[in-house]
This record gives structure tokens, sequence and C-alpha cells, in this order.
């Protein structure tokens, strides 16, 4: 039986700040899932056990230890009971905050309601967004996500789904307005997008009011202290390309023990990307695009300038 190895006191410290911060969202169960599957990973590896050792001290397999680590999978208090005293952990403070936070890792998300509308592949991005400290995102074709208005958003999820009936559509809908409500909350997180201006060129219901409201939105949101909204002009979208970029948003937490991720979207699923080479190149592109955007203190007049030639 390996001697107690104790839980990380830096880890200890990290927990409690997270739980204590004032932008971790209620209803958010992401982020206490990844710190304690992090958590586990280390002391296993700290006891010198294989995934495949503890997987079968819990009725497992590796594979599932592998997804608890990740923090992708709900836990069961039996196991991570189990796996608590299989790494040596027998100090009672400890192993209770412990089991707090798996608590706080099982419990339902804000968007557990939308279950019918959030495929499987997504619902780890809405934890991580919801979460963020700091959202830069790039766009080609379209307004990003958490800076649409109601319409325009409707728009967009009818052009994605033409198979959807009214009532999916008005869910979908409902989803993303819930998720743009953290611009609002008390202690938002810094958001930073980059537009290419195509997207403000072309948009999905034409030229009309909706576009323009939804332009006029934009200018609204650009006057916020903590919304950062760059617009690269046609005729830098060549180099653009050139660099590779599509689109793709690194997200930054408070929570030291966590790296940032990029997020990359496909049709059927999703990328997320955790090492510092994948995260090195992208913030790379990213600081590019906004030397060659229109600086963010023109926004403002830039957005007026569209409104009044529509």
């Amino acid at each position: 039986m390996p001697a107690d190895r104790g839980v990380d006191q830096r880890w200890v410290n990290q927990t409690r700040s997270t739980a204590q911060a004032p932008f971790s969202a209620p209803g958010n169960p992401t982020i206490p899932r990844i710190l304690l599957g992090a958590e586990l990973r280390r002391l296993r590896n700290a006891a010198g056990l294989s995934r495949a050792k503890a997987g079968y001290a819990i009725r497992g397999s590796e594979s599932k230890i592998s997804r608890m680590e990740l923090g992708r999978i709900s836990f069961k208090p039996r196991d991570v009971a189990d796996l608590l005293t299989l790494y040596g952990v027998r100090d009672a403070p400890e192993r209770g905050m412990l089991l707090a936070l798996m608590e706080q890792a099982n419990a339902d998300s804000w968007w557990h309601s939308f279950a019918d509308v959030v495929p499987a592949w997504f619902e780890a991005y809405l934890g991580l967004e919801d979460a963020a400290s700091v959202i830069r995102c790039y766009q080609t074709r379209l307004v990003p996500d958490l800076l649409q208005t109601e319409d325009y958003a409707r728009s967009v999820i009818r052009l994605g789904n033409p198979q959807a009936d009214p009532v999916e559509i008005e869910r979908r809908v409902a989803l993303r307005m819930n998720r743009a409500r953290l611009l609002r909350r008390p202690h938002p997180p810094k958001i930073w997008a980059v537009i290419d201006e195509s997207a403000l060129c072309r948009p999905p219901s034409g030229h009309d009011e909706k576009t323009l409201a939804q332009i006029e939105y934009l200018r609204e949101l650009s006057r916020l202290p903590h919304v950062t909204i760059q617009v690269v002009r046609s005729e830098r979208g060549t180099r653009c390309a050139d660099v590779g970029a599509v689109p793709f948003t690194i997200l930054r937490f408070p929570e030291a023990a966590l790296p940032d991720i990029v997020y990359l979207e496909h049709l059927t699923g999703a990328s997320y990307l955790d090492k510092a080479d994948d995260l090195d190149v992208y913030a790379t592109v990213m600081d590019q695009l906004c030397l060659d955007a229109v600086p963010a203190a023109d926004s403002v007049g830039f957005f007026t300038d569209v409104i009044n030639g529509l």
C-alpha cells in the first residue's frame, strides 16, 4: 500500500480560490470536473500506478480513467473514494475537499435543459466558454455567436439547420442568447473578436433592417470596456489566408492550473487544442490578425461608416 501521498497544496489553494472567484458562474461543472480530473491524474502518477491498474481497482477500464482524468465524464462517488484510497490519500479534510469538488463536478449545467439541441461534442465548449476569463476569436463569414442579435442568430441558425422545425430553431436561438448573457454579468470575461469584413458585406438575411440592427449592436458592444471588436478589411484578407487563418477561438481561464485552449469547430464535431506548440501558432496568427485589422480605437467609427453606407 503506498504511503499517504496527500493533495498538492498548490492545487488546494487554487481550488479554494476557484470556488470563491466572482467569475465562476453558477451551473457550470466544467472547471471543477477538469480540476478534479487533473488532481486524480497527479495522485495516480505520484503513486506509480498505470491507468489500467487504477481502472481495475474501480471495476472499470483504462479508457474510463483517461476520461475521468481529462474531466470529460461525471464522477461516481464510490469510484473517487476508491481511487483516493488506492492513491494513499487518507487525510479526512483532504478527502472531504476532493469529494466536495466532485459534487460540484457532478452538478447539472445551466445548458442541461437544452440537451435536445446541444450535441455531445459542443457541450464541453459551452462549459469552457462560460468559465473563461478571456475569449479571443476570429470569424470569416459570420458575426461571432456571442455578439449576435437575436434576429441575426435566428437567420444564421435557419441557414445552418434547414430541416429543423420552428420549435427547434427557437430552442437553438434561446441557447445562443443564454450564452451571450455572460457579456452582461457582473464580472464578465474579456472578449476580443476579430471579424473579416466579408461577414458584414454578405449577411445571412441580406442587407435589411436585421443587418442594420446587428451592426448597430456591434457598435454598441465596442463601447464596453471588456469588449474589443476589430474588422479585417477585404484588401487584407489575402494576407490572413496566407497565414492559414480559419475561424477559431482561444480561451483563457483564471485558474492557473488550466492551460489556454484553442477551439476549432467542424461540421460534425470540434477539436480542442491545449499543447504549447499549437497554442503558440494560433496566438501568433491572432496577433497578426489584430495588427492587420482596423485598430480597436477606430471600431466605433468604422461601424458608423458601415451603417451610414447601408
